[in-house]
């Protein structure tokens, strides 16, 4: 059986949540990016999770993760590891003073450097998609103001990192 014209995006959103909750994993136990995705491989794919993978108003679906994409799953966790302090330094310059990175805790953390090294090293993705696409993530996790709050330093890291597809605004 073959995926319908709805489960590619699906598999995509699964894998962008599966790869914040390997992140937030790799922080608190110290494992390796490579550890952390065979973990989650072998032992943490599985139930579903609400997403809207179509990033508009649509209702939220149900995704069972352990339909996710793979290879974005293990791209997206060894790139945010590997380039942490890059990423880092990024989220910190699009926070508003007196916060960083230190003082997020760490779902919010592992959420803003997945966005930002998708933003950051994968050009095929529109940087609109991408944040919408993390601002979903963030629904998963927070019910309040948080995925404003991603979608703020998300957008403010697109206009840097990705300036000639979302332009720049004066003072962001």
């Amino acid at each position: 059986m073959t995926d319908g014209p709805r489960e590619a995006p699906r598999r995509l959103a699964a894998a962008r949540l599966a790869a914040v909750q390997a992140l937030y994993q790799c922080e608190i136990t110290g494992i390796s990016a490579d550890e952390a995705i065979q973990n989650f491989l072998d032992h943490g794919v599985g139930g579903t999770a609400l997403v809207n993978p179509d990033g508009d108003d649509t209702p939220e679906v149900e995704v069972a993760l352990a339909k996710l994409d793979k290879s974005l799953f293990a791209e997206i966790v060894r790139g945010a590891l590997e380039r942490r302090p890059q990423l880092d330094a990024m989220i910190d310059g699009a926070l508003t003073d007196g916060w960083s990175v230190e003082r997020l805790e760490v779902v919010m953390r592992s959420i803003l450097r997945a966005g930002a090294f998708e933003l950051s090293a994968r050009s095929e993705v529109p940087p609109k998609v991408a944040i919408s696409e993390y601002v979903n993530v963030a629904g998963a996790f927070y019910a309040g103001v948080e995925p404003g709050m991603v979608n703020a330093v998300l957008d403010r890291i697109a206009r840097v990192v990705r300036a000639g597809e979302i332009g720049s605004r004066a003072g962001a």
